[in-house]
């Protein structure tokens, strides 16, 4: 009897991936735990193991689909082991995908899928069971409209669509209409619970769960802005198209998300590095020793790990839906990674209780790891604050993109020799400047508490024997 594989769940928030290599063929013995196929997901690249043993029967994918969590990847002759759980895995999202958009308050019809198997019979089977129950008659089809246009949200208004300001006033407090201006909600649109329509501050909270949870899967292009139509390039020339997937289209989604609902606030300052840079030179070759190397990077690690903990609102993340800002009481960083599938950013946790030789081997593995497509979902989550240098490149002051749901990002560019005034000497003197650019959260962030914490960062990496007192 044949059993099949099917995906298991990756990961948290992981729910498909491309198939990048197919591991086996049919007629292959295969046991427990053997690597099978190896996908890219938006995060990252993976092995996936089997769950089954047995003779390889029928591989049901191929290199370059997109494969699900619950999907078969290949049935196996006398198979023994965990696929049942696996597809039990996937059960609950098929079940909740029928009430899912009557929850976003749209109209059913229009948000089914048509290519999801099952679902259209799992209607008509729910229509049919209440036909059969006693004293519970189908809903009639609502009437075409003739004078009036029917929000479903709200009730009725005028045909035609009268303008916002001439429509009823939501029934609602005054508290329940700060909440929604606070949340970016239009009250009118918020159907309410209580009594007559009236709208508490409970259903403000939903509904704009509603919208942050929805809006991105629900949008075209899966939530990233799609911007003006293109013209036909192939006027002018010949053209190659590439499909944009794996981590360039989870890049581009996440970092559109941030960049439209972050209000952005960028300071720029110059760390005089000159001693810095003779300490880290004397003390390079025993870090590589132990399998690091001593860069600028892994001195931002130390010094931001450290001013984590000087500006905690630094190390938060704002909870909208629930009016709320959560402060963590542990201090991850995140490195941004160049790869050839475009950036990574492994996080290094604890990395307060770390010293600098340690969080320099934990980075080099790390980003070796990124670029060799070895590193995992787990090594890519739950940074409190990121570190992206440029340095290598070149370049000087630019503007980081906040790293959502963190509150901040330090960015970091070249340093270089200029002429630099003494005031005890009365001269200039060639000192190397470190260019920094440090982007936050304006909602959370106040520019004086930005101009603190970025101030206390370059005096860090002024007094290198401070670093030590971390």
């Amino acid at each position: 009897m044949a059993t099949d594989f099917t995906l298991p769940e990756l990961g948290e928030n992981v729910a498909a991936g491309d198939v990048l290599r197919i591991l086996v063929k049919p007629g292959d013995t295969i046991v427990k735990d053997q690597p099978v196929v190896e996908l890219e997901t938006d995060k990252a690249t993976i092995e996936v193991p089997s769950s089954v043993a047995g003779q390889v029967k029928e591989i049901k994918v191929k290199i370059g689909d997109k494969v699900k969590v619950g999907q078969a990847i290949l049935s196996v002759e006398g198979g023994a082991g965990a696929a049942a759980p696996a597809a039990k895995a996937a059960e609950p999202t098929k079940a909740s995908a029928p009430s899912s958009a009557p929850a976003a308050g749209a109209n059913t019809a229009a948000k089914v899928p048509q290519d999801e198997p099952g679902l259209e019979q799992h209607v008509e089977g729910e229509k049919r069971a209440t036909a059969d129950k006693p004293g519970v008659a189908e809903r009639p089809a609502p009437a075409a409209p003739s004078q009036k246009v029917v929000d479903i949200n709200r009730g009725a208004r005028p045909a035609g669509g009268a303008p916002h300001g001439d429509m009823p006033m939501a029934p609602a407090s005054p508290s329940v209409r700060r909440m929604a201006r606070e949340l970016g909600v239009e009250i009118n649109q918020v159907p309410g619970t209580g009594v007559d329509g009236r709208i508490s501050i409970e259903d403000v909270k939903a509904y704009a769960k509603r919208l942050i949870t929805s809006g991105a899967a629900s949008a075209p292009g899966g939530g990233l802005p799609l911007g003006e139509p293109l013209p036909d390039f192939t006027r002018w020339g010949a053209i190659d198209k590439q499909p944009l997937r794996g981590v360039r289209k989870k890049t581009a989604e996440h970092l559109s998300h941030a960049w439209v609902t972050i209000p952005h606030v960028t300071q720029h300052d110059f760390a005089d590095i000159t001693s810095l840079e003779s300490v880290r030179k004397k003390y390079a070759k025993q870090v590589e020793v132990a399998g690091g190397a001593l860069t600028v990077t892994a001195v931002a690690v130390k010094i931001v790990a450290a001013a984590l903990k000087v500006f905690p609102q630094f190390n938060s993340s704002i909870d909208l839906a629930n009016g709320e800002v959560i402060y963590k009481k542990y201090v991850n960083i995140g490195v941004a990674v160049d790869t050839d599938r475009g950036l990574l950013v492994p996080v290094i946790r604890d990395a307060d209780s770390k010293n600098l030789t340690q969080i320099s081997v934990e980075l080099t593995q790390l980003s070796e790891k990124a670029r060799n497509r070895k590193i995992t979902l787990d090594e890519l989550q739950g940074g409190c604050f990121s570190v992206s240098n440029l340095g290598g490149l070149g370049g000087g002051l630019f503007t980081p993109i906040v790293n959502a749901p963190e509150v901040a990002i330090l960015g970091i560019a070249r340093g270089k020799f200029q002429p630099v005034y003494d005031t005890d000497t009365k001269q200039f003197a060639a000192r190397q400047l470190l260019p920094l650019s440090l982007s936050y959260d304006h909602r959370v962030i106040d520019g004086a508490d930005g101009v603190r914490f970025l101030r206390w960062v370059v005096e860090a990496f002024e007094a290198p024997f401070a670093m030590s007192l971390y």
